[in-house]
C-alpha cells in the first residue's frame, strides 16, 4: 500500500531478498535468524519491534542426549530487523503442549506467562515474550508474525472479514480480535487444525500470520501475501484522494521548519513534568497528506487500532490549532498551555472509565504525538530514538487510516480493549524491569567548540550519560571526524553537527533553531568556543585584541542570550556552563588580550547567573590550564609563543606546567569534562555562579 501517491520508494515492489547461496547449508537457527533480519529490513513488512519470528527445531537435550524438539522464537522486546541469534527464546515444545493441562481460562490467561520459565531449554536466558503460545501451539515447523501496514489496513476495516476473503480466497484465514495471549495460541492452533490447507490468518485490528515447514517457503510466503495485499489496495485506490482529499496546502519547507522550531521547546517545556522530553519533527509526504486533509480530526479522534501503534503513540494525537493560511506562530503559541492541559483532562477521564479494581497507576497523561496542519507532525518521548521510533509508528497508524477508509471504513480499537492493553499487567511488568535511567536522559546539550579536545570529550562525557548532543564548531572538517566518531560509539539518533560561527548573530540563531527542531529544546549550554594569542601588549595588535574580546566575550554573550530566549520559553530550568580558563583570575605575562577576555566570560558568568536564577537557569564556570591534549588552541602559534615565554621547547612545556602546579600533574581534557558534567547535572543543582578550577593547583588562581 503506498505511503503517498508520489513516493515511489513505497508503491515498489516488495524484493525478494532471500539469497540461496548466502542461506545454503545453514542450521534451522541460521535461517530463523537469516529470515527474521530479511522481514525487518523493509518497514513495509513490519515496523520496528513489532511481529516476531519462530522455528521448530530438533536439537539434543543437553540432560537426556535424546532428540527433543525445541522451540526458537523471538524473545521479549527484541526487533527482528536487528536480532541477533541471543534475542531468541528457546523452549521445549513438550512443556509448552504439557501447559494446556495447568490452562484454566481466559479470565487466568495471564498467569501462563509464569510457567514459560519452566519451559526453557539449555538454560537461555532470554525471556520469552507474551506472544510465544501464538508460535507454539501453530503446528507448522516455521512461524511469521507482521505487522505490515497492507494487512493492518484490511485488519482495521470495519467489514475486515469479508475484505480477507475477498482478497485471499480461503488461502489465508481472518481471527476477531483477541488480545495477545495464552487464549490466542489456542485459537490459532484450532484454526489451523480446522482449515488444514491455510497459510496464514489476518487478526483483526493486529496484523498476519503466516506459516509453513520450510523456512525459504516460509518467507516467500510472507512477502507474497503482503505483497498481494498492497497490489490489492494500489488497484483499489487508484488515484482517488486520501481521507477525503485536502483541506490545506503545506507551507514551504523553511517556513514549517521554522514553525516546529518555535513551537518544540514550547511544547516541550509543558510535557516535561516527571521527566525530560526530546523531540523529533517529521513533515514527510505521508504525515504532510494526512495533517492537511479533510478527515484528519476525525480519523485522528478515532485513535489507532493495532496494539503495537498506540502502545508508542498513546490511542490518539494531540491536533494543534494552528491554520497555515494566517501563519500566527504567536497565536498558536498563546493557545498551546489550554490544548495541552485539554488534552491530559481528556486522557485522566479515559483512565477514570476503563481501569479495573488491579490497573497500575495511571502514567503520563501527556500526549506522544501533536499534529499540525501545513507543517507535520512533532512527537515528544524520553529519549530521541523513542520520540522518532513513535513517529515512524504513527506513519504506520496514517497508512493504515488511508488504505481503510479508501476501501472500507477505518475502525480504531474499542476504547477498554485499548485501556486493557496500554494498562496491561504484563506491559507494567515490562516497564519495571527497564533499566534506571542514566543520569542525563532527556536532557539536550549545545557544545560549542565540539570538534576540539575539551568540546568533545565534554560532549562524550554527556552522551555516556544519556544525554542529546549538538556539537557546533567553526572547523567543518574536524567537526564532520568528530561527528563522526561519536556517532559510532552513541548512534545517530542522539548526536547533531552545526558549524556555526559564535561572532556572527545569524550564525548562532540557526544553530539554536537547529537545536531546538531536531531535539526539542536545549537544557545545557557549554560554551567552550576558544582562541588564544600571545605578544607583549606592544605587540598586541588591534585586531588581536578585537578577534580575541569577539570570540571569548561577545561569543559567549551572544550563544547565551539565545540559549535563554529557548531555555524561558520551555520554562524547565537550564544550565550554562562557560569554559573558560586559570587565566580569568591570574594574569600571565604577553598575553594581555586573552586574560581580559577570559576574564570578561567569568563576570559575564556572573551577570547571566544573577538574571538566570528566578528562571532555574544556573550559570557556572570552569577554569581550565594547559590542557594540551587534543586542543586546537595549542596546534598553532600559541604553543610556540608560550614556550618562548617561557624560555622552553615545545617539547618541555607540558613538563613545565606540571611542575608549575601544586599536584604536579598534568590536567586532561577528560578532567575539565568531568567538571562540565558536575555542573550541568542534578549532583550541582543548588549550585550557581560558582568557579571550579581544574588546573592541578595554582595559587594565583585560588579564588577569593
Amino acid at each position: 500500500m503506498p505511503k503517498h501517491s508520489k513516493d515511489k520508494a513505497h508503491t515498489a515492489a516488495l524484493p525478494n531478498l532471500w539469497d540461496a547461496k548466502t542461506s545454503q547449508g545453514m542450521s534451522e537457527p541460521d535461517l530463523l535468524l537469516y529470515r527474521s533480519n530479511l522481514l525487518g529490513s523493509d518497514k513495509r513488512v513490519t515496523n520496528y519491534g513489532g511481529g516476531n519470528t519462530s522455528a521448530k527445531v530438533m536439537e539434543k537435550d543437553p540432560l537426556t542426549g535424546k532428540d527433543t524438539e525445541v522451540l526458537w522464537v523471538k524473545g521479549s522486546g527484541g526487533d527482528v530487523g536487528t536480532i541477533k541469534m541471543d534475542g531468541f527464546a528457546t523452549l521445549y515444545m513438550d512443556k509448552l503442549n504439557d501447559l494446556k493441562a495447568l490452562y484454566r481460562g481466559v479470565e487466568f490467561e495471564d498467569e501462563m506467562v509464569g510457567y514459560l520459565p519452566h519451559c526453557t531449554f539449555n538454560l537461555n536466558a532470554r525471556a520469552a515474550s507474551i506472544d510465544t503460545p501464538l508460535h507454539a501451539y501453530v503446528p507448522r515447523k516455521h512461524v511469521d508474525h507482521m505487522h505490515p501496514d497492507a494487512i493492518i489496513a484490511i485488519a482495521a476495516s470495519k467489514n475486515s472479514k469479508e475484505l480477507t476473503e475477498k482478497i485471499f480466497g480461503s488461502e489465508i484465514g481472518w481471527l476477531p480480535w483477541k488480545k495477545p495471549g495464552y487464549e490466542l495460541g489456542l485459537w490459532l492452533e484450532k484454526f489451523c487444525l480446522e482449515n488444514p490447507d491455510a497459510k496464514g490468518v489476518v487478526l483483526e485490528s493486529h496484523g498476519l500470520f503466516t506459516w509453513d515447514d520450510d523456512a525459504r517457503a516460509c518467507y516467500d510466503l510472507t512477502i507474497n501475501t503482503i505483497q498481494k495485499a498492497i497490489d490489492w489496495f494500489t488497484s483499489e485506490m487508484g488515484d482517488k484522494p486520501a481521507f477525503g482529499g485536502a483541506k490545506h496546502t503545506s507551507l514551504e519547507a523553511k517556513q514549517r521548519r521554522e514553525v516546529a522550531e518555535r513551537l518544540m521547546p514550547a511544547i516541550r517545556g509543558m510535557v516535561s513534568g516527571d521527566h525530560f522530553m526530546v523531540g523529533h519533527f517529521d513533515d514527510s509526504p505521508a504525515v504532510l497528506e494526512f495533517v492537511n486533509a479533510n478527515q484528519m480530526e476525525e480519523l485522528a479522534r478515532l485513535g489507532t487500532s493495532c496494539p503495537d501503534h498506540f502502545l508508542r503513540t498513546k490511542i490518539r494525537p494531540l491536533v494543534i490549532n494552528f491554520s497555515p493560511e494566517n501563519h500566527d506562530i504567536d497565536a498558536t503559541l498563546a493557545s498551546l498551555k489550554s490544548a495541552v492541559a485539554d488534552y491530559r483532562e481528556d486522557y485522566k477521564a479515559y483512565y477514570e472509565r476503563c481501569k479495573r479494581d488491579d490497573s497500575p497507576a495511571m502514567r503520563d497523561p501527556n500526549a506522544v504525538v501533536y499534529l499540525i496542519t501545513g507543517v507535520g507532525m512533532i512527537t515528544f518521548a524520553k529519549d530521541k530514538a523513542t520520540a522518532r521510533i513513535s513517529a515512524e509508528f504513527y506513519i504506520n497508524a496514517i497508512n493504515v487510516m488511508r488504505g481503510a477508509n479508501a476501501v472500507s471504513e477505518y475502525c480504531g480499537l474499542p476504547e477498554q480493549e485499548a485501556f486493557d492493553i496500554e494498562y496491561w499487567l504484563l506491559e507494567e511488568a515490562k516497564l519495571q524491569r527497564m533499566p534506571k535511567p542514566k543520569s542525563m536522559a532527556g536532557r539536550v546539550a549545545l557544545v560549542t567548540g565540539g570538534a576540539g579536545g575539551i568540546g568533545s570529550a565534554t560532549a562524550m562525557r554527556y552522551l555516556a550519560e544519556g544525554a542529546c548532543v549538538v556539537l557546533a564548531d567553526i572547523d567543518e572538517d574536524a567537526l564532520g571526524e568528530t561527528h563522526s566518531n561519536l556517532v559510532s560509539r552513541y548512534s545517530s539518533d542522539v548526536v547533531r553537527k552545526v558549524v556555526m560561527d559564535v561572532t556572527e548573530e545569524t550564525s548562532i540563531e540557526d544553530a539554536l533553531a537547529y537545536t531546538a527542531a531536531e531535539f526539542g529544546g536545549i537544557d545545557i549550554l557549554v560554551s567552550n568556543a576558544g582562541i588564544a594569542s600571545s605578544a607583549p601588549v606592544e605587540d598586541t595588535s588591534l585586531e588581536m585584541w578585537n578577534r580575541n574580546m569577539s570570540i571569548l566575550s561577545t561569543g559567549y554573550f551572544l550563544v547565551s542570550r539565545e540559549a535563554f530566549k529557548i531555555m524561558k520559553s520551555q520554562d524547565i530550568g537550564g544550565s550554562i556552563v562557560f569554559i573558560a580558563s586559570k587565566n580569568a583570575l591570574a594574569a600571565s605575562p604577553n598575553a594581555s588580550a586573552y586574560c581580559t577576555a577570559k576574564a570578561s566570560e567569568v563576570h559575564l558568568a556572573r551577570c547571566l547567573a544573577l538574571e538566570g536564577a528566578e528562571h532555574g537557569i544556573r550559570v557556572n564556570v570552569v577554569n581550565p590550564d594547559a590542557v594540551l591534549k587534543g586542543s586546537k588552541i595549542w596546534s598553532g602559534d600559541w604553543l610556540s609563543e608560550r614556550a618562548a615565554t617561557y624560555g622552553k621547547d615545545k617539547a618541555g612545556l607540558e613538563e613545565h606546567y606540571r611542575q608549575r602546579s601544586l599536584l604536579k600533574r598534568s590536567v586532561l581534557p577528560e578532567d575539565i569534562a568531568e567538571a562540565a558534567y558536575f555542573l550541568a547535572s542534578e549532583l550541582s543543582s543548588k549550585s550557581t555562579g560558582n568557579i571550579i578550577n581544574v588546573d592541578a593547583g595554582n595559587v594565583q588562581a585560588f579564588t577569593r
